[in-house]
């Protein structure tokens, strides 16, 4: 689990994934046949078709392209003003729901490749304390824009060493929790987690049919970026995104809304809200899955979507599929992911590569 700690504990939001994707570079040297990094910022690791040696030296057929994608984005903030008492006001780049912003440690990041300059402050909203604020200003919740970070540090300070744009982001351990990992952006380092792994597992095996494009994508957090400017790059044949998705089956939420339930396996995604998973893929993971023992279930997201929805449109359309690692508590610095799913989603995509 040291890598998946390595890349929850990493910061980058969308368009400032620079620290991930030197993280992601340095750990999957030996891996790939080439590597590179396109325009948008994302990374593209190719993997050749290593196919077992035909008799009487048959045609070699095409190589199916398959195209993996891992967003590296996790949501966060980007300085927006700083007023002149040095306290910092931001703009939110992702979705937060903002009952879990309150009073909470962040990390402000003026230079997106020398952690050695971050800076640690405090998040809260303005306004006052409960001690002082009437009942219904205890009842309010405030908004992102209302919220203010505070350095601890005299304005002319924060004024020379921080400025608009710069990247914030909320700030949390990693840790155990009985058979789960705790972390506050599983979404979606769980899934560079399970691309690498997967990948090295492939490794392994020697011999696979497919060539392999692993997609490390940028900007899938403010509208699925990153992805369609790769795909389109590379053609794939088969689109594979991998990602998060909840797992609601906790206290207060109806059965029948509970979209995955931890420790079941990896999460088939029937649909979501960007795309439709194509049914021979979906129902080509379901038989590997099945063939191998590994725990999955199928799911479907009512709302949200993967990178898969923008790898489906990209050019002439590509047939695609989502494998999802349940999460409970998505988008808080609480996100919690069970052993069980991780490594089935691991094993389940080796398995799928090697005979695809």
């Amino acid at each position: 689990m040291k890598l998946l700690e390595q890349l929850a504990l990493t910061p980058g939001v969308p368009g400032r994934e620079h620290r991930v994707r030197k993280l992601i570079e340095r750990e999957i040297k030996g891996l790939f046949d080439e590597v590179r990094t396109d325009v948008m910022g994302s990374l593209i690791c190719v993997r050749k078709a290593r196919p077992k040696p035909t008799k009487g030296g048959a045609t070699k057929k095409k190589p199916t392209r398959i195209m993996l994608a891992a967003h590296m984005d996790q949501i966060g903030f980007l300085v927006r003003h700083i007023d002149d008492k040095g306290f910092l006001r931001v703009n939110a780049v992702g979705g937060f729901d903002t009952r879990n912003l309150f009073a909470r440690l962040v990390t402000v990041c003026p230079d997106v490749n020398d952690p050695k300059k971050d800076l640690p402050g405090v998040m809260n909203p303005g306004g006052k304390p409960v001690h002082i604020a009437t009942a219904d200003e205890r009842k309010k919740v405030p908004e992102i824009d209302e919220l203010t970070v505070d350095l601890g540090l005299p304005a002319d300070e924060v004024k020379k060493k921080v400025k608009l744009g710069d990247m914030v982001v909320l700030k949390a351990p990693f840790q155990k929790v009985g058979k789960t990992c705790v972390s506050q952006c599983m979404d979606n380092r769980v899934a560079c987690w399970v691309a690498i792994e997967a990948v090295r597992k492939l490794a392994k095996a020697k011999n696979h049919a497919c060539e392999v494009y692993c997609v490390f994508t940028v900007q899938e957090e403010v509208g699925l970026r990153g992805a369609g400017t790769a795909a389109f790059g590379i053609t794939p044949d088969i689109g594979i995104a991998i990602d998060t998705t909840l797992c609601c089956d906790t206290p207060g939420v109806p059965g029948e809304m509970s979209v995955s339930e931890q420790g079941k396996g990896a999460a088939l995604t029937i649909m979501d809200g960007a795309s439709i998973a194509d049914l021979e893929i979906l129902e080509a993971f379901e038989a590997v899955a099945k063939k191998h023992k590994i725990p999955h279930q199928r799911s479907i997201l009512p709302r949200g979507g993967t990178d898969a929805g923008t790898i489906q449109r990209s050019a002439s359309g590509v047939r695609t599929f989502t494998l999802s690692c349940p999460t409970r508590y998505i988008h808080t610095v609480t996100e919690m992911v069970h052993e069980t799913e991780l490594h089935a989603c691991r094993d389940l995509l080796a398995a799928y590569l090697a005979q695809a």
